[in-house]
């Protein structure tokens, strides 16, 4: 039989990797039981030295390499299109032009079944495309397997947790605005040379002359880093006896992640962004 139809093309299956546990671990997961399965991370070109340490690991793990999305089109493209405008809670356009758009673009107009890592213990869906043709399941939430489940998967394929885990909870930019005042300390504390770069980010938006208003506009809510920085000691002691309430809450035994999550949750700060901190 013929037409104009043309071959019909094969599903293809695909699992976004953010250098968080929980999408790691759902990588890991789906190893053996979809075979055919295409790996990807959209790498904004401000991601920390141990998440691109920690995918090179994954990757020995599963046997295949992790596709590389925006590499052309990193953050500092993105900044020079909204002319200079940080990202923010409230404009998101890195989610959008970093996460969602370089996927759509990867699959095209394929039929693509997409592998989100939502665990069966969170409440919420992440944010996914909205195209027709992309299709969101998700695996853990389906199969019951929570955070202790993946913590089991990670620990016993050998890859563990990713370094920053020490002083971060989330994955995502060394910017990223949706980090807590301790997690700044820690980048400073490790990284100064991104936390540098992230002031400099800072300091060329600080007064915009354009429908801005001269409106202030900072990374970390409510100060500038610099301003966040002078305050790194009493922002070290409340993260000190939040850690210690926290130690108390949890159960004995718990890894320190816990107790770290626990603690920094305890923080105002808004939940940080379900496509890059999975």
């Amino acid at each position: 039989m013929t037409g104009d139809i043309g071959p019909i093309r094969p599903v293809r299956h695909v699992l976004g990797i953010s250098g968080g546990k929980d999408s790691s671990a759902l990588a890991i997961y789906m190893r053996d039981r979809v075979p055919n399965m295409e790996y990807f991370f959209c790498d904004t070109g401000a991601e920390l030295p141990e998440t691109y340490e920690y995918l090179n690991r994954l990757e020995a793990a599963l046997g295949k390499p992790i596709a590389r999305l925006n590499s052309d089109r990193d953050f500092d493209h993105w900044m020079e299109v909204y002319q200079g405008t940080l990202p923010s809670p409230q404009m998101r356009w890195c989610t959008k032009n970093l996460k969602i758009k370089p996927l759509e673009e990867w699959v095209g107009d394929d039929e693509v079944v997409s592998y989100v890592a939502i665990r069966a213990d969170e409440n919420r869906l992440g944010y996914v495309s909205t195209k027709p043709n992309i299709k969101a399941i998700f695996p853990f939430r389906d199969d019951g397997i929570d955070k202790d489940g993946v913590m089991r998967i990670l620990d016993e394929a050998g890859v563990g947790l990713p370094a920053y885990y020490e002083w971060r909870t989330r994955s995502g930019c060394y910017f990223c605005f949706f980090q807590r005042k301790h997690e700044w300390v820690g980048l400073k504390d490790r990284h100064p040379e991104l936390f540098d770069r992230a002031v400099a980010y800072e300091e060329k938006v600080r007064y915009q002359e354009t429908a801005m208003q001269g409106r202030k506009y900072t990374w970390s809510q409510g100060e500038s880093l610099d301003e966040l920085i002078d305050r790194r000691e009493e922002i070290r002691s409340r993260h000190e006896a939040a850690m210690a309430r926290a130690a108390k809450r949890i159960k004995p035994n718990r890894p320190l992640l816990d107790v770290l999550s626990e603690a920094l949750d305890t923080d105002d700060d808004e939940a940080g962004c379900s496509v890059c901190h999975l």
